[in-house]
Formats: C-alpha cells, structure tokens, sequence
C-alpha cells in the first residue's frame, strides 16, 4: 500500500543535514521531492499545490530542537500537513435515528460496492453490536442481488428478499421490514454504472429521498487515481454525502485518491477497504495514514487488530506454559500460525510496521497458502514428534513431507523457523524483552 509514496518521501530527510534552521533555501530541494513524490502517487494538481504552500509556510523558519536532526524537523510538518489533508481525526458512523438507521451505498460498478457493503454489516455487528438488515436495490447487474445474498449468509446476517424489479419498491419495503422486525440498521446497496450517467443519478436521488439515510456513503477504487476523484466530485454534487469508503487501497502502489478525494468532496473518508476478505475493513484514522505513507508505520492499527483478532485465552495458555518452563512445541507453533490466519497474514501485518522492520523483512510471504502449508506439515507429525521436534530425524521428515504433500527441504525449513521462534520464547520467559527484539530479523517465519 502505498508504496511507491513512501519510498519517494523516505529520501526527503537526506537532503537536510547540518542546518540549524528550516529556511527557504535549505527545504527547496526537499520540497522539489515531495511534489514529485505527490504528483507520481496521482494526487490532484489543486491538491497539491496547497499542500506544497502550507509545508513552506509551517516550515520555512522553524528551530530544529533537540535531538531532531532537519529532516526530522522538516518531515514532521509534512505528517501535520498530511493528516489535515486527509481529516485531522477519524470520522464516526453517526447512527443516531430513529431504528433501523439507514445506511445508503453509492458508487460505480466495479468499485467493490456489494462486497464492501457486506464488510461494514460485518464491522457494525461486531464493534457496534448493531442488529442488522441487507438489501440490494442493484436490479440491473446479473446476479448482483444473489451476491450480496450469499455475502449475508457467509455472516449469518438478515437479507431482505423482494419480488419487485423496481429500486424504490425494493428499498420501502426494506425500511417497512426493518421497523417491524426491530433491526438497529438497515444497509441498502444500489446500482452502479461503468461511468456517471443521469440515469443512475437520478434513480439515487429517489432513493436517497425515499430513504432519508443517516449516512450516505460513497465507495470508490483507489486504484482508479484521478478518475476515482473525478467520480467522487460528481456524486458529492448529485447526493449529500456524509463520508467515503475508499476499496482495493492495498493493491494501490500510488496512494494518490486517499489524499485527493476527501479535499476534493469535502467528506471524510470513513473507511477504507483491504483485501477480498469480510474482515478486510478498516477504520480510517487520518494520523496513522499519514504516519504510514512517511515510513513510520501504524502500530497503533496493529495493535487493535491483534485484539480482536488473537484469542485471549490461547495467549494466556501459553503465556504461563512458557513462564512454567513447560516449553513451545510445535502444537503451540501451529496455534500462533492460525492466530496469524485471522489477522490477514504476515503481508497484512508488515503493511503497518515501520520501514525499517518491513525492509528487513523483505522476501517474507506469509499468506493464507504458506499457513495451511505449515498446518499440513504439523498435522502429519505424530503427537509424540510435535511435543518433542528434536527426535525428528531423516526418516521421520522423509514420512512427514510424503503425508504433507511436501519436499523434505520443506520440512527442514518449517524446523528451522520453529527453532527461531522457540529461541525467542525462552528469551520472553527470562525477561529479555531486549535479546527478543534483536532476534526478530532470524525468527520471521519465511525469512531466509
């Protein structure tokens, strides 16, 4: 996510050494840098333009205090900037109505509408433990009902189903629905378009006035760049939107939309979309994007998704089997790789580590394949072989890798990633937090 940015503002401190004071003179080639670094990630010109000027302004002139060295000093207004371009601060839903809050999703086709709007239901009913009702209006796509039926089912959530072939109908009877049946929150899906055209404006201005949605939502590609925010400018000015939900932002290299589309709508982004998976949406936090966009990570974001995502009664079993001296066996190394499944994989959880840790990192793939590769592995071990890995010898790997699928020097490589992993429990349990993270680099399962 978001790379290609990174990269760019990452050399910008090393243009500034040994000054004393941010001057015009001495930011002129580190502000060259930035306009670049913006202009590649396919951020508006307008946009921009007023970043540049409000970086000279902030930093032209500034002490460099402390141990901050320039580029430190110069890069810390840069963030300032960033996160006032992006919001300042994290924009709630806002479902304060009178049950069901309607919830209305706009965008075009391909954008990731139906799929996203199966991912906030999930959000809801989990963080805001909301009872709610799906519904698609979207009579035009083949199949697009049927798709956010089967999203409702994979969530065990409530689908509204209707006979009628008409947007409108669909949607009252929905609403009528949710009142009767007590639902917190109804999301209604709507029919997108290949591009903007009057048709699809005015068939969601009917809805929206049919509706009366407490928030109204615009979905949008971030991989679309410019015309993503050319698209949001148009439907800010058909509908009143209350915020954006920006999709496939993990498969932007650019990153240009997520800083464009809220100056240009005037609407906060509210969420933005990672992954094929219902879990993969995440809070939009203006500060901890601009934090990630300059190298310096979002563990903040790391470390609420290992909340949710990791069993706190698995933590606490092995916690004290580690602290008893009872051991990490491979048993316990197969639960850790599942807990990991959850969260989205090592590549989900390196996107929010700083630079520094992820380049060390590089060549890591921890995907869902390479985990139930791992499991499989276990999984042909005896009981007797996953508690004790040292009794495992030559004929021992040669049976395991023929019941995993897998070649021996497969095996030896799991072995290896679990004797680093063991290391670095041992070093926990004696309370050498210092010793743990200089091991990390070897522990990294897949880092060779």
């Amino acid at each position: 996510m978001l790379d290609n940015l990174t990269a760019r503002l990452s050399g910008v401190i090393k243009t500034l050494r040994g000054q004393a004071r941010l001057s015009e003179a001495n930011i002129q080639d580190a502000l060259r840098e930035v306009r670049m670094a913006l202009l590649e990630a396919d951020v508006a010109l307008p946009v921009v333009r007023e970043l540049i000027d409000e970086i000279r302004k902030k930093a032209v002139g500034q002490e460099v205090l402390g141990s901050l060295t320039p580029g430190q000093a110069f890069i810390g207004v840069v963030h300032q900037e960033l996160t006032r371009l992006m919001g300042e601060r994290n924009a709630a839903l806002d479902l304060a109505a009178v049950p069901p809050a309607v919830i209305l999703m706009a965008g075009l086709q391909g954008a990731g509408k139906t799929t996203t709007t199966g991912k906030l239901a999930k959000w809801i009913r989990e963080n805001l433990k909301k009872k709610v009702l799906l519904a698609s209006c979207d009579v035009y796509r083949p199949a697009a009902i049927e798709q956010l039926k089967t999203i409702a089912n994979q969530l065990d959530a409530d689908f509204f189903e209707s006979d009628s072939q008409k947007p409108l109908d669909i949607a009252m009877g929905a609403l009528d629905y949710g009142r009767r049946h007590y639902f917190d929150v109804l999301i209604v899906d709507t029919a997108g378009r290949l591009a903007v055209d009057d048709a699809m404006m005015r068939e969601i201005e009917a809805l929206h006035a049919g509706l009366n949605p407490v928030e109204t939502l615009f979905v949008v590609d971030a991989m679309q760049g410019q015309d993503a925010v050319n698209t949001a400018r148009a439907f800010s000015e058909a509908l009143p939107l209350t915020g954006v939900i920006l999709t496939k932002l993990d498969g932007d290299a650019r990153g240009g939309a997520a800083l464009s589309v809220r100056q240009v709508t005037g609407k906060p982004i509210k969420f933005i979309g990672v992954g094929e998976k219902l879990a993969g949406l995440e809070v939009f936090h203006p500060e901890r994007m601009a934090s990630r966009i300059l190298g310096m990570g979002d563990v903040l974001s790391l470390i609420e998704e290992a909340s949710r995502g990791v069993d706190q009664e698995e933590a606490r079993r092995l916690a004290q089997k580690v602290k008893s001296g009872k051991g990490f066996d491979l048993e316990d190394f197969k639960a850790q790789m599942q807990q990991m499944k959850k969260m989205g994989g090592m590549n989900a959880l390196m996107d929010k580590l700083p630079a520094q840790l992820t380049q060390a990192a590089q060549g890591v793939q921890m995907d869902d394949k390479v985990i139930s590769r791992i499991e499989g592995i276990i999984n042909s071990m005896t009981r007797g072989e996953r508690a004790k890995p040292e009794i495992i010898k030559a004929s021992r790997k040669r049976r395991i890798a023929a019941g995993a699928g897998v070649s021996v020097q497969e095996v030896n490589r799991l072995l290896a990633q679990f004797e680093q992993t063991q290391k670095m429990m041992k070093m926990v349990s004696k309370g050498g937090m210092a010793k743990m993270l200089r091991g990390m680099k070897g522990m990294l399962p897949g880092l060779r």
